[in-house]
């Protein structure tokens, strides 16, 4: 009787792992369950991600965050983060301390600023889409125009 359930068992198990290998996971379907660090996206080929690293810095010093993802268009650049949760209750003291931050080091810059869950997915979507070669500029800096003004309608 035993040995009938451990051949079960092993059968199970089997059958789990083999499941499971020929998963490939994206960052886009686990951004919502853990730290992406995704990388900072840049729309335009002349311009360099220097600039923008250096902003993604800037913003991953606040003790509050733990996910920081910034984009870079024409004109404007997205910043968006994930708060931790214990300082949930603090968010609109931390977007204002954040803004205040980023307009004082980089005052030429036109900022959009957003802790929506939302928003971070599709900002790593984007990135993973502009991984691929098949995703141009042109469509990048439109799909970037259109998380601005999702950002906007929230607020």
């Amino acid at each position: 009787m035993k040995v009938i359930h451990y051949w079960i068992l092993f059968a199970c198990l089997l059958l789990l792992s083999s499941c499971s290998q020929n998963q490939q996971v994206k960052d886009s379907q686990l951004t919502l369950m853990k730290t992406t660090n995704p990388s900072p996206i840049v729309t335009e080929k002349h311009e360099s991600k220097n600039h923008v690293k250096a902003i993604e810095q800037d913003v991953s010093v606040f003790p509050e965050l733990y996910d920081v993802a910034v984009v870079k268009g024409k004109k404007d650049t997205l910043v968006v983060y994930k708060v931790k949760h214990l300082y949930r209750f603090r968010m609109k003291k931390i977007e204002k301390n954040i803004n205040k931050m980023l307009e004082e080091k980089y005052p030429k810059e036109n900022f959009t600023i957003s802790s929506d869950y939302k928003i971070f997915l599709e900002t790593v979507r984007l990135d993973e889409k502009m991984k691929t070669s098949k995703f141009s500029d042109q469509r990048a800096e439109k799909r970037f125009k259109e998380i601005v003004n999702m950002t906007k309608e929230l607020k």
